[in-house]
């Protein structure tokens, strides 16, 4: 329990007739980064709802960073950060400005001294004192991601973070995703790109019909699918064969 940083046990969640979670365990370690992989409306967004205190479950426990998201969501909350699939940011106040204000309902001591290092950190200096509506959609995700980072909080939770982005964009937040969790932060990652949580997952947890049903690392999760040879040489499977053969396995059942 010492090393996890999220814990979830039997969690369930409908909506009137529509069970979305079915029963879901996972565990997080701390200063990893897990994905959370599923189809749309698979059920990820509820989960990181869920694990924010922004929405409470029917059945089933979870804790973030020790504290039990029904009991202590106060506690959660100061501990976490949550970046959703859009950028929140203020279009009408600077770069600078956003950070700042953050800082200042963050209640820290110095908001200025925290935004210019913020600014520095992500790359956003020379933009710093533009308005957030000239940003590109990178740049807004970056700072999104800074204002996040304010407090610095144990747990990030990114929902589908690269939505929308072009290619070069994604690759900037894949980089700073990597250096939280170099830092000893704990990412929980939610994403529909497959490529996404290849490349960063220390662990991988496929959603499927309201339940996990598979759950490892990405070795892990290959040798779920059956080898393929050519000429005497071992075809390694991409994440998206693991994920769709998994899926379709599942469903045969």
């Amino acid at each position: 329990m010492q090393n996890l940083s999220i814990q979830s046990k039997g969690l369930q969640k409908s909506y009137k007739q529509l069970d979305v979670l079915k029963g879901v365990d996972f565990e997080v370690e701390k200063g990893s980064i897990f994905a959370l992989l599923g189809s749309n409306g698979a059920g990820k967004t509820t989960i990181v709802k869920i694990l924010t205190t922004l929405l409470k479950q029917d059945f089933g426990t979870a804790t973030v960073n020790g504290f039990d998201v029904t009991s202590k969501p106060d506690d959660v909350r100061q501990s976490i950060s949550l970046t959703g699939q859009f950028a929140a940011v203020d279009e009408i106040l600077t770069g600078r400005e956003n950070l700042i204000m953050i800082a200042r309902l963050r209640h820290l001591n110095n908001p200025r001294q925290v935004a210019e290092e913020l600014l520095k950190r992500f790359g956003l200096i020379e933009a710093a004192d533009r308005r957030v509506s000239t940003y590109s959609g990178g740049m807004r995700r970056r700072l999104d991601i800074a204002m996040s980072l304010i407090g610095k909080p144990q747990v990030i939770f990114l929902d589908e973070p690269t939505t929308g982005l072009d290619p070069e964009a994604r690759l900037e937040v894949w980089k700073i995703v990597k250096e939280l969790a170099d830092g000893g932060t704990t990412v929980f990652l939610t994403t529909q790109y497959l490529d996404e949580a290849e490349q960063l997952a220390d662990r991988i947890a496929i959603l499927h019909e309201g339940r996990i049903i598979a759950n490892g690392t990405l070795a892990e999760l290959k040798k779920l699918f059956p080898p393929a040879k050519v000429e005497y040489i071992e075809k390694q499977p991409t994440l998206e064969e693991i994920f769709l053969s998994i899926i379709a396995n599942k469903e045969e059942k």
